[in-house]
């Protein structure tokens, strides 16, 4: 059973509330159909009037809303601190990602899909200023899921990419958050109890030596020190993390090498240019970014999404929205 399939048998076991704010555009509308057919999640459309609600999916028209005065009393709660008086977040409460974030920080909704019409930025900025960082992380950070066909060293070659998408040159710290973040959603969107997370660098315990590889080390030490109860390595080179034949001579004895499912790269620019290359080259699929570190789901999609993109995504949030509430 490939690992999307797994995802949306995950989702009917318990669909959640997810809301797409982007209800003018066909494909999310489309793909909120196919999802509420599908049984995989309870869909939310924000927009404008339609001709016919697709059965199973909830449409909610903000200019009507009964709830524009609760959920601009709530950002102003949020936000006062910032500047933003109530005249400003009855302004913002009619944008559909504020309002649809809002939905999901007031328990209206337990996830949010959006960016086939939006920016990363905007699509996120709501999110980052209302839901916030889960407790003991930092840093929100993405990643890919990354299905490898014909992986030919071990397993099923699915693996997680982080961070591919967000944090363009993150410390020693940030690492670590994402380190601890990726194998916390390798559990939730793997399934997998015991992850093996990779720090990656162009270094292999200490082949090398720059202030670089010096930062992934650090980094392995504090993830280590946060999550002891993880299994986490570094610095590893790529081949040392994934083939057990190079790992046995460049990392012999270490709990990931050979074998590591969750790839952490030191950099964005390292992280977005592996996963683009190996989706190209490889053949793989390439599903996300999708985000985490959030109290709860927010995800991005694609402005060149497809519907089927969108009715993957919507399973995604849908299992992480069930991991976080305990599910």
């Amino acid at each position: 059973m490939d690992i999307l399939t797994k995802l949306k048998d995950q989702a009917r076991r318990n669909p959640k509330r997810i809301v797409l704010p982007e209800g003018e555009d066909e494909r999310i509308v489309e793909g909120a159909a196919r999802a509420a057919q599908e049984g995989i999640a309870h869909p939310i459309v924000l927009g404008g009037p339609t001709e016919a609600t697709p059965p199973g999916v909830e449409w909610i028209h903000i200019e009507t809303s009964e709830s524009l005065d609760e959920y601009a009393a709530a950002l102003y709660e949020e936000r006062k601190h910032k500047g933003v008086d109530l005249h400003k977040a009855k302004e913002l409460v009619r944008d559909h990602i504020y309002f649809g974030t809002l939905m999901v920080r007031l328990g209206r909704a337990d996830g949010l899909l959006a960016g086939a019409d939006h920016a990363t930025s905007d699509t996120l900025r709501p999110a980052l200023q209302i839901i916030k960082a889960a407790p003991g992380i930092t840093t929100v950070s993405s990643f890919f899921l990354m299905v490898v066909p014909g992986f030919r060293y071990w397993g099923d070659g699915v693996f997680i990419f982080a961070d591919s998408g967000l944090n363009p040159n993150p410390t020693a710290e940030q690492l670590a958050d994402i380190a601890v973040a990726s194998a916390d959603s390798a559990k939730a969107i793997l399934g997998d109890p015991q992850p093996r997370v990779a720090m990656l660098s162009f270094s292999t315990k200490g082949s090398a030596k720059h202030p670089d590889a010096d930062k992934v080390i650090e980094a392995t030490r504090i993830a280590r020190q946060r999550r002891p109860d993880l299994q986490i390595d570094g610095e590893l080179q790529g081949d040392a993390a994934i083939v057990p034949g190079v790992a046995s001579r460049k990392s012999p004895g270490s709990p990931v090498g050979g074998k590591a499912n969750v790839l952490i790269f030191p950099d964005l620019d390292a992280g977005n240019i592996a996963y683009k290359l190996v989706q190209r080259m490889a053949n793989a699929e390439a599903i996300g970014p999708i985000v985490q570190g959030l109290k709860k789901p927010v995800n991005d999609l694609s402005r060149g999404c497809s519907v089927e993109d969108i009715v993957n995504a919507i399973a995604v949030t849908v299992v992480q929205a069930q991991s976080l509430r305990g599910n």
